[in-house]
């Protein structure tokens, strides 16, 4: 857990954090802020989980530090320090459900016992939110998607573990085995058009209710839309019986649910079904088919049923089925996920080699698909494949590169390395444009709102996103430098202004000048006057 400790006395602040035995409480990281603002700054750049503050300080008092907390984070716990005993105090304390109120100078015990008491509390609060009758509700409200998800996954061949698949399934109560299976596609017809603006997905619900209310009976129906519109079912006999006669019920009851929906939905269905496959490494084989069978065989045909069978299968010379997996490429290279992008390309050239080595309609179809995945993220980086390749992309406009599995590879490889480092040239060149427009609008508005917020909001990106960025490319805290950026404008107005003292901190950003005097002195040992005085004599 993150400890905050805020006070506007430093040496109470800096004895608090550095000489107490914080991870005997389990406490892994303290932090120090010298104001309210300052200890917001650091809120929201780290993931703090309990604040002590001082009640009275310059800017903002604790209990005002507490209601801006809570609009940032409501499970921060709050434990405020005062000297005063007042009872008002206390009273807005609670309100504002401050963990404890805590007179100075606290005892070890009492210190200890009141961050105790937070840490108890937000245990708790996140063991209840990770709790497994949570975790169970969640998952029950959420089955509908998480199964058709599942199944989805499964027709696009993503590939899980045996172990996976029967934790998943168990997870999701999926009364589905590994074994004997058959795929059914749904097309709704046309009559279905007047709902597409209009309530299209409750006609789609009915639809694969009446299915799992009629296949129901004998098998398990597992159903989900997939992406070209069809409604696709995963059936399983409920009695295990020679398939041929499976084929033939199934083939009955898919008679069944065509004239019910005629009958209640005043609209028809296209109907393909597979022959029986094996759960679940055959699914994306006979889902492919059985898309390949709509578009080949019905065609424009409506209420059509039809069961593939042997002669319905695919050529012998097959399909690459590496490079239309996914992830795919595409989707590899828009995240930026370089070497997961190179693992991809050695399993395309890897099926290429093994199974279509003499086929160059095979090398073709790669290297057009691998080209046009280059080609889109060059261009959503503004970047063009011919200015990062140079020569080699004439390869790609003669079909040279095309000519072989080696040299496709041997040009595939190139341009990931060229795209590779291109994208890593322009983050680091976004980087620095961030880090420059922070800087610039720092020193322009010093005596304004300079918080992490506000600088996050000039630049249009997130707190700990801009506090991250800034810190990797400068090695340095957004806060620290606008800490150092205050001190350095301070200490050029005491040498070349005859300003006073008070117009200086409020041109720098305090409003405060007792404050101001005291982050001064601590930075450089001396006030602000007596840094004038040995400048002036010097």
């Amino acid at each position: 857990m993150q400890l905050l400790i805020v006070d506007d006395e430093a040496h109470w602040v800096d004895n608090l954090a550095m000489n107490k035995p914080w991870h005997t409480l389990g406490i892994t990281g303290v932090f120090k802020a010298y104001s309210a603002r300052e200890a917001l700054e650091l809120i929201q750049a780290n993931g703090i989980d309990i604040v002590i503050s001082d009640i009275l300080m310059p800017e903002m008092t604790g209990i005002q530090l507490i209601e801006k907390i809570r609009e940032l984070d409501k499970s921060i716990k709050c434990i405020i320090l005062s000297g005063h005993s007042d009872f008002e105090y206390a009273k807005e304390a609670v309100r504002h459900q401050a963990v404890e109120y805590v007179l100075k100078p606290p005892s070890d015990e009492e210190l200890f016992a009141a961050v105790e008491t937070a840490r108890d509390q937000l245990q708790a609060e996140w063991a209840n939110i990770s709790s497994y009758e949570r975790t169970q509700f969640t998952l029950r409200e959420n089955l509908p998607l998480l199964r058709g998800q599942l199944l989805l996954g499964a027709l696009r061949g993503e590939r899980l573990h045996r172990e996976e698949w029967t934790r998943k399934l168990e997870s999701y109560a999926l009364p589905v085995k590994f074994g004997d299976s058959w795929l059914m596609l749904v097309r709704m017809e046309e009559e279905f058009g007047q709902y597409r603006n209009n309530g299209q997905h409750l006609v789609e619900y009915a639809v694969m209710n009446i299915a799992e209310e009629i296949l129901g009976e004998y098998a398990h129906v597992w159903g989900v839309k997939d992406e070209h519109g069809y409604l696709v079912f995963l059936l399983q006999l409920k009695s295990e019986g020679d398939s041929r006669r499976g084929d033939k019920l199934l083939e009955g009851l898919m008679v069944r649910l065509q004239s019910k929906v005629k009958q209640y939905l005043q609209g028809s269905l296209s109907i393909v079904m597979t022959e029986p496959f094996q759960f679940p490494e055959e699914v994306p084989a006979c889902y492919r088919r059985s898309v390949s069978s709509f578009r080949q065989i019905v065609g424009d045909e409506r209420e059509f049923i039809m069961v593939l069978g042997e002669e319905e299968k695919s050529p012998s010379h097959g399909t690459l089925e590496s490079i239309h997996m996914p992830p795919l490429l595409g989707s590899l290279l828009e995240a930026g996920r370089w070497d997961a992008a190179e693992e991809k390309l050695g399993a395309i050239f890897g099926e290429l080699d093994e199974h279509y080595s003499d086929s160059l309609e095979h090398c073709m179809e790669a290297g057009f698909l691998i080209a046009a995945a280059f080609t889109h993220i060059a261009h959503r980086n503004g970047l063009t494949l011919s200015g990062l390749q140079g020569g080699n992309t004439e390869q790609l406009m003669n079909g040279e590169a095309f000519s072989s599995i080696s040299r496709l590879r041997a040009w595939s490889l190139g341009a990931l390395s060229a795209l590779r480092s291109a994208t890593a040239n322009e983050m680091n060149d976004t980087r620095s444009r961030y880090v420059k427009k922070v800087q610039q609008f720092a020193e322009r508005n010093l005596h304004l709102d300079v918080s992490l917020r506000a600088l996050a909001d000039h630049v249009n990106l997130h707190t700990t996103h801009l506090s991250k960025i800034y810190k990797l490319e400068t090695g340095e805290g957004i806060s620290d430098y606008v800490a150092r950026l205050r001190m350095e404008r301070a200490c050029h107005l005491l040498r070349a202004s005859e300003k006073k003292v008070y117009e200086i901190s409020a041109e720098i950003g305090y409003l405060e000048p007792a404050y101001f005097i005291k982050v001064f002195k601590k930075q450089f040992g001396v006030t602000p006057q007596e840094y004038r005085n040995g400048a002036q004599t010097t």
